[in-house]
């Protein structure tokens, strides 16, 4: 366990058909991309909580109260900001002003598991930032013992740049960075082989 108190944000949107997951409603239909959507909301709450890293915000868009909430004792907040930079940031430097250290994860990797934001979590003893890494140029958890908005400056979100230009911005402040191994998530219809099949219902297209 990590020397601080570390909070798991994670990150969502409400896994509604028509505007959850949209890159897949292609293959899935727009029912099927929010079943699979609520199915990964759950995994990565169900997953933070077994990390026992300290406690589990769901911060959504819109505000999450009304959602039906598949994990009990997870509190919620809403995200601000104009873009996911800044809506991160928001919630990391809230997280830091309590003496905590922030680790934010998303709902998109079947492959973030307990033991791999354990890990993550430990790494911010002994480092100021810790990311593990998308296979698509992303990442799928970014944790901080200390935060500097400068970190997400000019960040192209969804494109293949957003590991290596954060990292270049970490590097401007001579910060130390832990990098766990890369996983895949869950994006276009190619992702959906890094699905576990239990997750799919039979039917969707």
């Amino acid at each position: 366990m990590a020397a601080r108190l570390t909070r798991i944000l994670v990150f969502a949107r409400e896994p509604v058909a028509g505007s959850a997951k949209t890159r897949l409603i292609p293959a899935l239909g727009e029912v099927g991309a929010a079943r699979l959507a609520r199915v990964m909301l759950g995994h990565a709450l169900i997953e933070a909580a077994k990390a026992e890293i300290g406690p589990v915000e769901l911060v959504g868009d819109p505000h999450p109260d009304d959602w039906d909430q598949p994990v009990e004792g997870v509190t919620t907040s809403a995200q601000v900001g104009a873009d996911l930079g800044e809506r991160m940031g928001e919630s990391v430097e809230q997280t830091l002003a309590r003496g905590e250290c922030a680790v934010v994860t998303g709902t998109d990797c079947p492959g973030l598991d307990a033991a791999r934001i354990a890990e993550a979590a430990r790494a911010l003893d002994g480092h100021d930032v810790a990311i593990i890494p998308a296979t698509d140029g992303g990442y799928v958890l970014i944790g901080f013992a200390r935060f500097d908005q400068t970190i997400f400056a000019g960040v192209k979100w969804g494109g293949e740049s957003v590991l290596a230009a954060t990292l270049a911005n970490i590097e401007a402040l001579a910060w130390t960075v832990w990098q766990g191994a890369p996983l895949a998530d869950i994006d276009e219809p190619a992702d959906l082989k890094h699905v576990p099949p239990s997750w799919l219902v039979e039917g969707d297209r």
